[in-house]
């Protein structure tokens, strides 16, 4: 079975909800009006939730005691109206709390989607896309679902409880402590349960996101894993982080099934005791039947909050577990954008100068040592070298992805650290070797060089980029719109598109990771005529995978083991007989076939 070595993410304090739940406030409480509507009708509620076994108590007593029908009907009228309201106070609560909920959802996915797009690159290296996904979905889904319910019920339970007691201790403090002998079981059976069901709902949150990053890496690469015959290894792996969500997921429901069992046999044995004492009681005329009806209601009243708080306690461990999830994101430190010395550039020329350039991805390999190179103005510089030999990473570096551990990167004599990062990449543009178009038509996906480009501008950069012919083809030309990731076209004309739209945006600087490296011999000649146009009097720094495209580079740098080994242009390399003319030869060697 092929291994495959999945990040892991650190385990959590799972006693420590309060902050999580704090936090959660936080955004229902940015409604100040409705909050306080939420909290008036849910005081209302209780009030006449409370009302209603005293009147019913009352009106049994009166009743026995030949209560004049007259007054008996106006008591049950009043019984009705009290019903009544208790019923529209909870209706109204739900409208407005439904409300709160799903604006305090709102703004936490809002939150969520803007903290991803101000994330440094490593973030994105450490987490699957599918876990980052499932925290934008499930986990906010699971805290939307108890939001809308959960807080409420919560908030009228505890409050039902107090007002419940105090009624009960002011009219029986004996009864009171016959309803109150099954709590201490109930506290410790709690307390026993709970303390599980918070570890195994964090861990079937965190299972549940390793899954979507499984899932969502299997469909994106399912052309691979079918063109090397590993689907039984692919659901192989598949059925072991399933199995772990299977037993994290019954773990959780079964112990938190616990709670509601627990208390049934709590609640109908303090039922019990209080109609057996309470009938002994009411035998010997120390309490009236009327009263006995009243704490019945009252008993009731006391352990439904109970049933409810424990029944709510396991939706709001699952949202707390979701919910430390989105804040551990938005917890992430920010990539930094604005400097000391924030500067502005509205052109650059183009020098590129790296001076004692060191860099690690993990500080304790060197990815790049000792760097030093200079691009003058207008140059078309190349990086050549063996897979994993730096060349990806000088580009991370240049477009500050990443920051150097020790020298300096500039461009026109400014180091790059003492610019934004934003103002940086606005004067550098990309072609890809694999270029990624979005879900919409083709004249939307090159405006995405220059948003603010007229519909010319956008024909003009297509025309200059050789895709203009083809795409007039097409049925609805400039309008057609394109599947995901500019599925329906081919790879070559994906490729025209990502140059147009390179060309829009005008760039100072220009990064090329070999565009031509995957098309046909056809394709490339116009792919690399469109790229002349681009790279015309602008710096441009070439990834190279084909040789013959990066002849007539101003320099090439040879890379090996993160070091620059030689440079030069073409001419001089292949004259010293070293690592390049080696590659080269071996990049043009004859076929024996």
């Amino acid at each position: 079975m092929v291994s495959i070595e999945r990040h892991k993410q650190e385990p959590v304090d799972v006693n420590n909800i309060w902050p999580t739940i704090k936090r959660l406030m936080r955004y229902l409480s940015a409604s100040r009006v409705k909050i306080t509507l939420v909290i008036f009708f849910v005081l209302s509620s209780s009030a006449l939730s409370l009302l209603a076994p005293f009147l019913l108590g009352y009106a049994i007593d009166q009743f026995l005691e030949d209560l004049p029908f007259d007054q008996f009907t106006w008591l049950l009228i009043g019984l009705g109206v009290v019903y009544f309201f208790h019923s529209l106070t909870m209706w109204l609560q739900h409208f407005v709390m439904i409300q709160l909920a799903q604006n305090a959802v709102y703004q936490m996915r809002q939150d969520l989607f803007e903290k991803l797009h101000h994330l440094p690159i490593p973030f994105f290296d450490r987490n699957t896309h599918g876990d980052l996904m499932s925290r934008l979905t499930n986990d906010l889904e699971n805290v939307s679902q108890t939001l809308n319910t959960s807080v409420i019920q919560l908030l009228s339970s505890v409050l039902t409880l107090t007002g419940t007691f105090i009624f009960m201790i002011y009219l029986s403090p004996l009864l009171t402590l016959v309803t109150l002998s099954v709590v201490p079981i109930l506290y410790f059976g709690m307390n026993w349960i709970t303390k599980r069901t918070r570890l195994y709902f964090k861990q079937q949150q965190q299972e549940l996101g390793e899954l979507n990053g499984y899932v969502e890496e299997m469909i994106t690469n399912h052309t691979v894993v079918s063109i090397f015959t590993k689907e039984e290894e692919a659901i192989d792996e598949f059925t072991t982080i399933n199995q772990r969500l299977k037993k994290a997921s019954y773990l959780a429901q079964s112990y938190s099934g616990f709670i509601p069992k627990l208390l049934n046999v709590l609640n109908n044995l303090g039922f019990a005791l209080l109609a057996l004492i309470g009938g002994l009681l009411a035998i010997n005329q120390i309490v009236t039947i009327g009263l006995i009806v009243t704490f019945t209601q009252y008993s009731r009243q006391f352990t439904r909050p109970l049933n409810e708080l424990a029944n709510q306690f396991n939706t709001v461990l699952s949202a707390v577990a979701g919910a430390k999830r989105v804040f551990a994101v938005l917890n992430e430190e920010n990539e930094e954008d604005i400097t000391d010395d924030d500067r502005t550039w509205d052109r650059i020329d183009g020098h590129l100068t790296f001076d004692q350039v060191s860099f690690s991805y993990t500080h304790d390999q060197l990815t790049l040592t000792n760097i030093n190179l200079e691009a003058s103005p207008g140059e078309m510089i190349a990086f050549v070298g063996p897979t994993g030999a730096g060349k990806t990473t000088m580009i991370n570096l240049i477009t500050r992805f990443y920051d150097p551990d020790e020298g300096e990167i500039r461009i026109d004599g400014t180091p790059i650290q003492s610019v934004s990062r934003r103002t940086l990449r606005q004067h550098i543009g990309f072609v890809l070797q694999d270029p990624y178009l979005f879900q919409a038509t083709i004249r939307e996906n090159i405006r995405y060089g220059k948003l603010d480009a007229t519909d010319e501008a956008v024909e003009q950069a297509a025309k200059e980029a050789n895709a203009d012919p083809f795409i007039r083809t097409l049925p609805r030309g400039y309008d057609t719109v394109l599947d995901q990731d500019g599925g329906g076209i081919s790879q070559g004309q994906k490729q025209l598109i990502s140059i147009a739209r390179a060309i829009l945006s005008d760039p100072d600087l220009f990064i090329l990771d070999e565009a031509t490296s995957s098309i046909d011999t056809v394709t490339e000649s116009y792919i690399q005529d469109a790229l002349n146009n681009l790279m015309k009097n602008r710096t441009s720094v070439v990834i190279a995978h084909r040789l013959n495209t990066i002849q007539q580079a101003d320099q090439i740098f040879v890379f090996n083991h993160g070091e620059i080994v030689e440079s030069g242009n073409h001419e001089t390399l292949i004259h010293q007989d070293g690592f390049y003319k080696s590659i080269y030869q071996s990049h043009f060697k004859p076929s024996t076939a």
